[in-house]
C-alpha cells in the first residue's frame, strides 16, 4: 500500500550527545525558550543536569545563545501552552528546546508551532478546538527526552489537556516536527523505577499497535521489530536495575522507534481509551496504556479469530509473541501472557487506583469509539468488547 514517512530533521542519538545542544542550539537561534520538568518544590530538571556536571544553560551561553526558561510542573494545558507562547514571544526567542519527559517536549512543539502561526491553542487544536490547519512552519524546535516511553521527540503532534471539557487533544501537523530529536540515553540513568515501568510500557505499546494497525507499512515495521526486541530484553533490567546503561540505550532507542512508528501509522484502542481515560483523571498515561494493554491484545486476538480469521493482523500477533518470549513456537496468546507477566513485575496499578469505576465506562466508550487512535485498531471493537477491556482493566 502507498505510504508516506516523516519524522525529525535530525536525530542526534548517543551516550553523551547531551554537550552537543549549544552548538546545535546556535545553528538555529540566538535566544531559546528553554521549557523543561520540574522534579520537585525544589529542583528543576535544568538544575539537577547541571549538579551533575551537565549545565544546560552555560552550555548555551558558551555558543552565544541567551535563555528564558519556562518550567513545567504536569501535562500540558492549553493554558500553560498560551503562558508559554507569550513568554517565547515577549522575550524574542527564536528557538524553542523542549527537555525532560513527553509533558515538557509536548509543550515545546505546542509553543514553537504557535509563534509561528499566529492566534489561540484553540485556534488548531483537534475536538474540542476549531482545528483549523497550522500553514506556517513551527520554529526551531530541539526535544531532548529525559525519560525512555513518549517518543515525543520525533512525533508531529502535542497533546494538550482541557480541564474544562475533561478531555485531551492535540495540535497535529508535519509542520511541527521538531527541527532536532537530541537522545542521549544517559539523561534517563536517575528515573525511578516507577516512571521508568510505566513510560517504557508506553513505548511497548507504541511498538505493539502500530505493528497491528490498519496503517502498519514496511518502514514502521522494521522499526516496530526492532523496538519490541529491545524493549523485550531490556525494560525489566531497566526497572530492576537502574544504572545500566546498555539497558537505558535499548529503552531510549526503543522508545525513539516507538514515536516514528505512531507518526506513521495509526495506534489502536489502547490509545484511544488512554487519551479519553487521561482527560478524566489525573493518571500517568504510560501507566493507563500498561493496564489497558495485555486485555487490548486478548480481545483484539478473539475478536479477528472471531470475525476475521485470515486477517494478517492475527499472524503478527503471533510474530509479536516470537519477538517478545524469544521462542519460535509462541503464538498470539503466549504475547498476551508475557506483557501481563511484564506488567504485573513492574507494579503498574489497575485502573480503580484512578478512580475509574464501571459507571464510567459509558462515557469513556462512547468518546474512545470516535477517538483518532481507535479507528487504527486491527479490527472495529463493539461496544461489550471495549467494556470487557476496562473491566479487566480495573
Amino acid at each position: 500500500m502507498p505510504f508516506e514517512f516523516a519524522t525529525a530533521t535530525r536525530i542526534v542519538f548517543g551516550p553523551g550527545v547531551f554537550k552537543e545542544i549549544g552548538a546545535l542550539a546556535a545553528g538555529m537561534g540566538r535566544r531559546a525558550l528553554v521549557i523543561a520538568n520540574r522534579l520537585d518544590s525544589h529542583r528543576t530538571l535544568i538544575d539537577a543536569l547541571a549538579a551533575q556536571g551537565q549545565p544546560l544553560i552555560a552550555w548555551l551561553a558558551g555558543q552565544g545563545v541567551k535563555t528564558t526558561v519556562m518550567v513545567v510542573a504536569a501535562e500540558p494545558t492549553v493554558d500553560v501552552v498560551r503562558e508559554g507562547t507569550q513568554l517565547g514571544r515577549g522575550s524574542g526567542c527564536d528557538v524553542v528546546i523542549g527537555l525532560g519527559g513527553g509533558s515538557a517536549m509536548d509543550t515545546a512543539k505546542a509553543v514553537s508551532v504557535l509563534l509561528a502561526n499566529r492566534g489561540d491553542p484553540l485556534n488548531y487544536l483537534e475536538v474540542v478546538g476549531q482545528g483549523h490547519p497550522i500553514t506556517e512552519r513551527a520554529a526551531p524546535c530541539i526535544a531532548i527526552p529525559t525519560t525512555a516511553g513518549t517518543g515525543a521527540e520525533v512525533t508531529a503532534n502535542a497533546v494538550l489537556e482541557a480541564p474544562e471539557q475533561r478531555v485531551k487533544a492535540s495540535l497535529r501537523s508535519p509542520l511541527m516536527l521538531p527541527r532536532v530529536a537530541l537522545v542521549d540515553p544517559l539523561l534517563t540513568l536517575g528515573v525511578p523505577p516507577p516512571l521508568t515501568a510505566s513510560t517504557g510500557l508506553d513505548a511497548l505499546t507504541q511498538l505493539i499497535e502500530p505493528f497491528t494497525s490498519i496503517r502498519a507499512n514496511p518502514l514502521t515495521d522494521a522499526l516496530c521489530r526492532e523496538g519490541m526486541q529491545r524493549a523485550a530484553r531490556s525494560l525489566r533490567r531497566a526497572y530492576e536495575q537502574g544504572d545500566d546503561a546498555a539497558a537505558r540505550e535499548d529503552m531510549s532507542l526503543a522508545s525513539l522507534f516507538s514515536g516514528m512508528a505512531l507518526a506513521n501509522a495509526k495506534l489502536g484502542v489502547v490509545h484511544g481509551l488512554a487519551s479519553v481515560i487521561g482527560g478524566m483523571f489525573h493518571a500517568p498515561h504510560g501507566a493507563i496504556c500498561a493496564s489497558l494493554l495485555p486485555h487490548a491484545m486478548a480481545i483484539n486476538i478473539r475478536a479477528l479469530q472471531a470475525r476475521h480469521p485470515t486477517s494478517a493482523a492475527l499472524a503478527r500477533y503471533d510474530e509479536i509473541a516470537r519477538l517478545l518470549t524469544g521462542s519460535q513456537q509462541a503464538r498470539g496468546a503466549d504475547g498476551v501472557a508475557w506483557v501481563q507477566d511484564l506488567v504485573s513485575a513492574l507494579s503498574i496499578p489497575r485502573l480503580g487506583a484512578y478512580g475509574v469505576t464501571a459507571q464510567d465506562f459509558p462515557t469513556l466508550i462512547e468518546k474512545a469509539s470516535a477517538a483518532s487512535s481507535t479507528k487504527g485498531n486491527p479490527i472495529a471493537l463493539t461496544a461489550e468488547e471495549m467494556e470487557e477491556i476496562l473491566n479487566r482493566a480495573v
